[in-house]
């Protein structure tokens, strides 16, 4: 069993699926902290100051200062803040991902076919096909122009 398991992870599907995830998690600090650290703070400094995250709505109905004096509390809150902090990272994270694949396809590409010149064509009197180049149909004896 752990020699088949062995070549299931040696099998290059499975490493770069490793390589895949590893990067893909290091990425998303990068784009959390690009939206926590950069994006956000100069977006609350135009709607007056606000830090997305800390915003919130205490479901016991008290008023707290912030959140982790909501939490330090124990009261149930919603931080709508952070689920926006989340959107937004989603959104970055996912136009990246959209940019990557979109390339990778235009690299992957083939080119289409030129579309084959026609050998035949229809004769405008039988409607019968005949090659591309004929003068005169066989089927009904027409003058092909």
């Amino acid at each position: 069993m752990l020699k088949e398991f062995k070549e299931f992870a040696m099998r290059g599907n499975v490493i770069d699926l490793a390589v895949g995830v590893i990067i893909g998690a290091a990425f998303g600090k990068i784009v959390s902290s690009l939206v926590q650290d950069i994006l956000m703070p100069p977006i609350g400094l135009l709607l007056k100051n606000v830090n997305f995250s800390n915003l919130f709505v205490s479901l016991d109905g008290k008023h707290y200062e912030s959140l982790p004096d909501a939490q330090k509390a124990g009261a149930a809150t919603i931080n709508y803040g952070i689920f926006i902090n989340n959107i937004i990272d989603f959104l970055i994270v996912a136009f990246c991902v959209f940019l990557l694949v979109h390339q990778v396809n235009r690299w992957t590409r083939k080119p289409q076919p030129a579309a084959p010149e026609p050998t035949i064509k229809e004769c405008p009197q039988c409607t019968m096909t005949i090659p591309i180049r004929a003068k005169k149909c066989p089927h009904c004896t027409t003058q092909i122009a």
